[in-house]
């Protein structure tokens, strides 16, 4: 396979479902790109038959390559998946596809331009989101406050699924990356800008998923508790390079 100048990585936990037609998406997507790309899979502690799925997929997409993490964890899923990628930019994307998928580009440098980070907002006024509950977006408001006060001032949505490294970026951000779960977010961004790079946002379209996996009780209360790890690792010298 040609050297691929975009990596599209994506977790999957009990995607079995979902994972086809979304797979479908975008080798359709990608076969009208004038640039090579590969798409990962990261299957990690699955219980339905997401990695039998993703390696059958393989058939009738030779772009595919599939990897299994037998522990569960976004952050493990997607850890394995920066490093494992070969591309010049490395996407990390959800399996619902709440953005769609022809946005990827929105991430990618123009000609004679360095990107370092970039990541998805729906924050932006260029953004716009479809079928959110009220209630959903204001929790989210007030987590990603917390997320700008302790770790990441200025970032408006660091908690969007979307998000695209330099290789060079990723080689380096995520051999640092302690958290496995749903924080590895605000922490390789964190560990991004303490590094030196740029972290720049991007608006997109985004459309809520019912199917969300995000326990938004719970997992909110784990990741703001994850935050102060953050802090406490920086101080610590964890992220030292």
């Amino acid at each position: 396979m040609t050297k691929p100048y975009l990596s599209i990585i994506i977790p999957a936990h009990n995607e079995a479902q979902r994972l086809p037609p979304s797979l479908a998406k975008i080798s359709e997507f990608l076969a009208s790109q004038d640039y090579p790309a590969e798409v990962l899979v990261v299957e990690n502690g699955s219980t339905d038959d997401t990695l039998a799925v993703a390696l059958a997929y393989q058939a009738r997409m030779p772009n595919l390559r599939v990897f299994r993490e037998p522990d569960r964890g976004k952050g493990l899923a997607i850890r394995r998946g920066m490093l494992e990628a070969i591309g010049d930019y490395r996407f990390m994307c959800d399996a619902d596809l709440s953005m769609p998928i022809e946005q990827v580009n929105r991430f990618l440098p123009s000609d004679q331009e360095v990107v370092d980070v970039t990541i998805g907002s729906r924050e932006l006024p260029s953004s716009q989101r479809y079928g959110e509950p009220v209630y959903r977006h204001q929790i989210g408001r007030v987590f990603n406050t917390i997320v700008r006060c302790l770790v990441l001032p200025g970032i408006q949505d660091s908690q969007c699924g979307f998000k695209c490294f330099r290789a060079e970026v990723a080689e380096a951000v995520f051999h640092l990356q302690t958290l496995d779960g749903m924080s590895f977010d605000a922490e390789v961004l964190f560990i991004a800008q303490k590094m030196g790079y740029r972290v720049q946002e991007v608006g997109i379209d985004w459309y809520f998923d019912p199917d969300s996996r995000v326990r938004l009780v719970g997992d909110s209360l784990g990741m703001a508790f994850d935050l102060l790890k953050i802090r406490l690792n920086a101080i610590q010298g964890r992220y030292a390079t």
